[in-house]
Formats: structure tokens, sequence, C-alpha cells
């Protein structure tokens, strides 16, 4: 199901509450995506460059927007009828200052999941 919702990009896209979604191919694996989010009242332009390792996870660059720089792999571990997931890399900002990095990524993080989380749960009938 964490497959089938990640390579769903209209539906992923309506999940996150962005605008201007643009989704430009690079290979059968690789994708940069670009949005735009409403943070703090205004809205920000975002751009991924985003690799599908299926099934292992994604390989995540942040190529703009207010964590751009930043490097994470989300990996995805079966667990029963569960997905688990782990998140490794490396967060950078050039506009959030460096003691508020940390909680800001934590935040990122957790509302995207929070977000998937309840749209996966609606394709697979459970909300």
């Amino acid at each position: 199901m964490v497959w089938k919702y990640v390579r769903d990009g209209e539906r992923h896209n309506d999940t996150h509450h962005s605008r201007n979604f643009v989704m430009k191919p690079l290979t059968d694996s690789a994708m940069e995506l670009s949005w735009e989010t409403e943070m703090n009242g205004k809205w920000e332009k975002v751009k991924t460059r985003t690799t599908v390792m299926a099934p292992l996870g994604l390989a995540i660059e942040m190529l703009e927007g207010p964590i751009a720089g930043s490097k994470f792999f989300n990996v995805y571990t079966p667990a029963g009828n569960k997905t688990a997931i782990s998140v490794y890399g490396e967060f950078a900002s050039k506009t959030i200052p460096p003691a508020q990095l940390e909680p800001a990524a934590h935040g990122f993080l957790e509302q995207v999941f929070n977000e998937d989380n309840a749209a996966i749960q609606a394709m697979a009938g459970k909300k």
C-alpha cells in the first residue's frame, strides 16, 4: 500500500496541502518535485530530488526551500500489516537558526508522516 501511494503523484500531492505541484521525471526511479507550501503564513517554494528505491525506501535531497541542502533517506520496513519508517540523514538550512533546525526538521517529518499515514489509511479503506 505504501508503494502504491508513493507512486500516485496526484493523490500524494493533494495530501500535503500544497499548490503549483510539478513532477519532472529524471530516470525510471528518480524525479524532481516542486511545489509551494504555506509556512508561517506565507507560500514557500520547495523542490526535491527524490529517488525511489523500492522496496527499501526513498532518497530525498532538498534543492530549494527552508531546508535546502538537507539530504535524508526514508527506510520502509515491513512490520506485519504495518510499515515501520526510519529516517537517516543530515538537515541543513540557510534560513533556520542552528538551534531551531532539529525541532524544525522533526516537525516537518512529523507533519509529512501524519498526512501520508491518513492518506494511506484512507486508500486501504481503514478510514
